[in-house]
């Protein structure tokens, strides 16, 4: 089926996968921005996780929609929350340490978005949320945990990959797989069958 071009702005190949697995062809447009300065004033404003990561999934997808006329351009974000505290992906393998000792024997929440913008025009959106509870592991374990995986948990916003050794992290998971791997998948097909992209 042909339908209008797909672009993921974005260079997540964890989300590139999802979407070329499920059937969508897509070219990966990743795009700069300035993500610390956002959060920073959305913290100073008191606005919430939903919404920074709407609003920059927003702005990662209408900077690469110049560039791609009339395609479908899906910008996406995450965001992850524990005790009022935002993480990012960490930086190296001591500040994955220290996230995953953070986390450890809490709950916390995942926020992904997913915004699709069309010639700068704004077509759709879809926030999800999941919880996941990690189990309080040793220091031994997450050792262990991050000699077997190195560089992986550089590229996740948790320091962890839920569909690799990233779910011997945890005792407890409330909310969409897909969702937790970044992307509000199953709406967002539900999306892109009705412009055409997939089959009914």
């Amino acid at each position: 089926m042909s339908g209008p071009a797909v672009v993921l702005a974005s260079g997540s190949k964890t989300r590139a996968e999802m979407l070329e697995r499920a059937g969508v062809r897509v070219t990966l447009a990743p795009t700069a921005v300035d993500e610390e300065e956002i959060k920073l004033a959305a913290r100073t404003e008191g606005i919430g996780v939903d919404e920074v990561a709407e609003t920059l999934a927003e702005l990662k997808a209408q900077r690469v929609t110049r560039k791609h006329p009339g395609a479908l351009v899906i910008g996406a974000d995450q965001m992850l929350e524990c005790d009022g505290r935002w993480f990012d992906k960490p930086t190296g393998r001591d500040a994955a340490r220290e996230q995953l000792k953070d986390l450890r024997g809490k709950t916390h929440r995942l926020v992904s978005c997913a915004v699709v913008v069309r010639d700068g025009e704004r077509l759709w959106h879809q926030v999800d949320r999941a919880r996941l509870a990690m189990r309080p592991f040793s220091d031994a374990f997450l050792e262990s945990y991050l000699d077997q995986t190195g560089d992986g948990v550089l590229h996740s916003v948790g320091a962890y990959q839920l569909e690799g050794l990233g779910a011997q992290l945890f005792q407890r998971v409330d909310g969409d797989f897909f969702t937790i791997l970044g992307l509000p998948l199953l709406p967002l097909l539900g999306f892109l069958r009705v412009h055409g992209v997939i089959g009914e």
